[in-house]
């Protein structure tokens, strides 16, 4: 409630907060439109693979011409741990990319705010562990539906209400699961031609299609919150705002729960198809329980929606800003010491999952590709079966065949094991398994 004025504090005594960037994409584009109006954050180094694009991102957003010239634009991810650079916004959506960063920010003594989720999900209660350690603040990003749902699960907690169900709502129906990027864009509404010319990436569409990115956030959430993961996946029910108390509550209290305390996504659409009444496609929620009848009382009198017996009610934000919303963190790590969010154990993973019968030699393209999508599991469910993870499902070559909506497994492709994203990710099965 005082980042503002914070701010302001140092603003007045001539010390900025500085934030590095690295990946100007959708996201980080967002971010930097804002940066020009708010006074006391600058943002002095930008990194991405393609410099020139990272300026036009900065043109296309409104920088003036003398702050980009005043700007470094680099593609060396070390540019961005100069001595006067406070934070790193780690926003380029490649795992080992990720990693890599997020590492170096630590040891370099910079808090990080992990816009990267697929990064955060592989290896995010490591990264969060080595950042405690170091003194510095490892943070989910603020403005993107993990942080946001992490913080109505913190508000129902603090306020001494228990906490049923965390999540999102998506555009979902069963056959998505199978969808490839040839065949994303008429779920959006849109022609391929249309999607090239708006330099749409129909791979990264795909993976918020096809259940991946859904699976994704949920696990994020879960280990943040500690709240626990479907045991066989996410089930997606149709529900809209009003029907949050009721849909999401436990299957012995007429929900779709297997227990009180999980993380679910809510779909838009119908299973036929019909769009679902006040959905909440773009926006997070939370469903609390009351722990007395007062507290129930209150409820009603208040207005809050409640199923039947009035025990259970929701929050909900029906929105979600991304990029234009992340300066909450950039700013709670540096002036507060604290993150909007962030992995506290190893909760949930989310596998791989073949979209087909793959063949021994097939080489599989990660997450919204044509061979697989990410299924969220319980950590421990993942690890006993020896799942691989969607993070590491990308260029790697199956060894054996795998049936269409099999898990893929670490013992079906031939990964190095001396590569520095799986030692990680090795290393923080080892310090994180239950």
């Amino acid at each position: 409630m005082n980042l503002h004025a914070l701010l302001q504090a140092r603003a007045a005594a001539g010390k900025p907060v500085r934030a590095a960037l690295i990946g100007a994409g959708k996201f980080g584009s967002m971010f930097l439109s804002q940066v020009p109006h708010v006074a006391g954050l600058e943002v002095p180094v930008i990194v991405d693979l393609d410099p020139e694009r990272a300026r036009d991102a900065c043109r296309t957003v409104g920088w003036s011409a003398e702050l980009i010239e005043r700007t470094a634009f680099s593609s060396d991810g070390a540019k961005a741990l100069t001595d006067t650079i406070d934070v790193v916004v780690e926003a380029t959506g490649s795992p080992a990319a990720g990693i890599r960063h997020a590492r170096a920010a630590i040891k370099a003594g910079k808090h990080i705010v992990m816009v990267n989720v697929e990064a955060d999900v592989l290896a995010g209660p490591l990264l969060a562990d080595e950042a405690r350690k170091a003194g510095v603040v490892y943070s989910l990003a603020y403005g993107d539906q993990p942080a946001l749902t992490a913080e109505l699960v913190d508000w129902a907690r603090a306020t001494g209400f228990h906490v049923v169900a965390a999540g999102k709502g998506t555009k979902y129906l069963p056959a998505y699961h199978d969808v490839t990027p040839d065949g994303v864009w008429q779920h959006y509404g849109l022609t391929a031609g249309e999607a090239q010319s708006a330099g749409m990436n129909p791979q990264m569409f795909n993976s918020f299609l096809d259940g991946t990115k859904s699976a994704i956030e949920m696990a994020a959430i879960a280990n943040a919150t500690g709240l626990d993961v479907p045991s066989d996946g996410l089930l997606f029910p149709p529900c809209g705002v009003d029907d949050l108390p009721h849909v999401l509550r436990p299957h012995d209290r007429g929900g779709v729960l297997e227990r009180s305390g999980m993380v679910e996504v809510v779909s838009s659409l119908e299973r036929d198809g019909r769009p679902v009444f006040r959905d909440l496609r773009w926006g997070v929620y939370v469903v609390l329980e009351a722990p007395n009848d007062y507290a129930a009382d209150c409820f009603r009198q208040y207005g809050l929606k409640t199923d039947s017996s009035g025990r259970f009610a929701a929050m909900y934000k029906p929105y979600h800003l991304i990029g234009l919303e992340l300066n909450v963190s950039v700013l709670s790590a540096a002036l507060r010491n604290e993150p909007t969010g962030q992995p506290l154990g190893f909760r949930g993973d989310v596998v791989a999952v073949a979209k087909k019968d793959l063949r021994a030699g097939e080489m599989l393209d990660g997450e919204g590709g044509y061979t697989v999508w990410g299924k969220v599991l319980p950590a421990a469910t993942s690890l006993h079966v020896g799942a691989l993870p969607i993070g590491l499902a990308h260029r790697v070559k199956l060894t054996h065949a795998v049936a269409r909506g099999a898990v893929v497994r670490w013992s079906d492709v031939a990964f190095d094991a001396a590569d520095e994203t799986v030692r990680v990710r090795k290393a923080m099965e080892q310090t994180f398994a239950h």
